[in-house]
């Protein structure tokens, strides 16, 4: 069980509850302090104006809200922008929203009932989805239309997603035995104003961008091992006298990963052996190509992006984040702008061009290994087949061009596409919520990028039949991926291959531990270790 309330929650945490179905429990300690942060609210606002209480929302708030319609006022915000279009946000995601919106709630500085938070626990440890829509929020009030959703679910009203199938909210309460929320001060302003629905889907990128990373090393460590790459532009000496973190971490990733490869070669034996000097032309590259040289360099920055992203996201999921910030500790009410969600649309903005470029990266190493006459070593496409005849590869490769190009195009910020709306009254805003979608977005178009890569790599390796000689982690991953993808010679359809090999990447089990600037990747899964 993960508890929440008692400490700032990880992203390990986060990631336990998410996959690992962790269930949460409220620190008894916690949620006292909500109670009585509940209790000021309701002793402070008698007889004072107060924003979202006894006003009008937005550019209304210039008209007070009587006596009798206090309540009734909660649940016109909640119906009122419950108006999400697009697609359903997927299950995993929503749980990541409920996950970061209870969080905040539980920091005792929204005024919200204890049933608030009790209700939202339940929902999460009973995985009860709110239907809640991608397009609506602007990410500056925060996620109004998003939040008012799971809002609407947590009064008894919408739909649910439960066990795979859309139902009637009540429906599903009444078979599990849930009560709705019954509004008491502040709830519908509570839950609407708030970044949880960026923050959650921000906190699952982060995780799944992680294994991606982790892919990207794996990846160019394995192509760097076919080819027979020589060993120095991932070697120490070379990176530590370039003072970036993330490059000096790939640079070791990848020493860790072919330590004991019987294919890459030593530059000093092949190249400064003055034997091999007797020649005008060198049959071999003397430096390969910067999609195989440059790893470190280009996968570094989006080692320190990631952290980075992490550290900032997690300070958000940790926030108060709703607007006004009931103080109960120095007995006042404090009005502003905590929900706008500019640090993390600018946070998902960074990762995406970053997870674009490593897309690029896998996209050019796979045209290497794709390019008879680049590599001068594998067939064209990979081609085990008859030539001209079979095709290999070949068709493949469409796949990953058109996948890459999608997400060149998707990189463009979000972040500095703020329109005013609201009648002006949010005159700049964060598009925090489309940021954090539209980087989930690139995150699942890389994973089919590497598949594919993966999937020519394994093809390549059983052209040369050079398993013994691969290192022990490579011939681990080689062998963990060909039971779901075998090897292949006549042309038969490969989209559900790919779909296969996608999925392992996604569902490889995410990373258990990360402290500030240091990978450890699950054991049991042949990913990379970091010591």
């Amino acid at each position: 069980m993960i508890h929440v309330g008692d400490r700032a929650l990880t992203l390990n945490d986060f990631s336990e509850i998410l996959f690992k179905e962790k269930g949460v429990v409220l620190n008894t300690v916690a949620v006292e302090k909500v109670a009585v942060n509940y209790r000021f609210l309701q002793k402070f606002s008698s007889n004072k104006l107060i924003y979202g209480i006894n006003t009008g929302f937005g550019p209304m708030a210039q008209y007070k809200v009587s006596e009798e319609n206090l309540l009734q006022l909660q649940y016109n915000l909640i119906r009122s922008h419950s108006s999400g279009g697009g697609k359903l946000v997927s299950p995993v995601l929503v749980k990541a929203v409920m996950i970061a919106r209870l969080n905040s709630l539980m920091q005792a500085y929204s005024g919200v009932h204890t049933e608030v938070v009790e209700l939202l626990k339940e929902l999460i440890n009973k995985n009860v989805f709110p239907c809640i829509y991608e397009h609506g929020g602007v990410g500056a009030s925060g996620d109004l239309i998003q939040l008012a959703h799971l809002a609407l679910v947590l009064i008894g009203e919408g739909e649910v997603v439960y066990e795979g199938e859309i139902y009637p909210t009540m429906d599903i309460y009444n078979k599990l035995q849930i009560k709705p929320l019954s509004i008491h001060i502040r709830e519908g302003l509570a839950i609407l104003n708030g970044t949880s629905a960026m923050t959650g889907i921000g906190m699952v990128n982060i995780i799944q961008a992680r294994k991606l990373l982790e892919w990207s090393v794996m990846l160019s460590a394995m192509i760097n091992e076919i080819v027979e790459a020589f060993d120095d532009h991932y070697s120490y000496e070379l990176n530590i006298v370039k003072h970036h973190k993330g490059q000096n971490k790939i640079a070791a990733m990848l020493r860790d990963i072919l330590k004991d490869s019987k294919m890459i070669r030593d530059r000093s034996e092949h190249l400064y052996n003055p034997d091999n000097l007797d020649q005008e032309v060198f049959q071999d590259k003397v430096q390969e190509y910067y999609s195989l040289r440059c790893v470190t360099q280009v996968l570094g920055p989006v080692f320190d992006t990631i952290a980075q992203a992490e550290k900032i996201v997690v300070d958000e999921l940790n926030s108060v984040n709703d607007n006004p910030v009931i103080d109960h500790l120095n007995e006042n009410i404090f009005h502003g702008g905590n929900f706008h969600g500019d640090y993390v649309s600018l946070e998902m903005d960074k990762l995406k061009i970053a997870i674009t470029k490593l897309s690029m990266l896998s996209e050019r190493q796979l045209n290497y290994l794709l390019n008879e006459k680049l590599n001068q070593k594998f067939p064209p496409f990979v081609n085990l087949g008859v030539l001209g005849f079979n095709f290999g590869m070949q068709g493949m490769q469409f796949t990953a061009t058109s996948t890459v190009a999608e997400n060149q195009t998707l990189s463009f910020p979000m972040y500095v596409h703020s329109i005013p709306n609201n009648n002006d009254n949010q005159d700049i805003v964060s598009m925090g919520c489309n940021a954090a979608l539209m980087t989930k977005r690139v995150i699942d178009n890389t994973f089919e990028v590497l598949a594919i890569q993966m999937m020519t790599v394994l093809q390549a390796i059983d052209y040369l039949h050079c398993v013994p000689r691969l290192s022990s982690t490579t011939r681990e991953i080689y062998t963990a991926i060909r039971k779901i993808f075998p090897k292949f010679i006549e042309d038969l359809p490969k989209y559900k291959d790919l779909e296969k090999v996608k999925t392992y990447f996604e569902n490889s089990d995410p990373v258990i531990s990360f402290r500030g600037d240091l990978f450890v990747p699950a054991s049991g899964n042949g990913l990379l270790k970091e010591l």
